[in-house]
């Protein structure tokens, strides 16, 4: 059960290092009405695919569709 509990705060622990070290999302000023969930589900969606894309470096993934706006449209099959 203890590895268990372990394997969740990882998995939790994981996730909001990338959120809040990559996408600022601790200092963000967004506090009002569903916009904080808003922003969340949208950062979620763009780890999610860049990891889907075997992306291990979100932060470099983010720089690197950055550079061509095709880019995370391919990564969402949208092109």
């Amino acid at each position: 059960m203890a590895e268990r509990v372990r394997g969740h705060w990882a998995i939790e622990n994981r996730e909001h290092h990338v959120r809040d070290v990559t996408f600022g999302e601790d200092a963000s000023r967004v506090r009002t009405g569903n916009a904080p969930r808003a922003m969340a589900s949208l950062r979620n969606l763009a780890i999610g695919a860049l990891r889907l894309a075997g992306r291990d470096n979100i932060a470099e993934g983010l720089r690197h569709h950055a550079r061509d706006m095709t880019r995370p449209l391919a990564t969402l099959g949208l092109t």
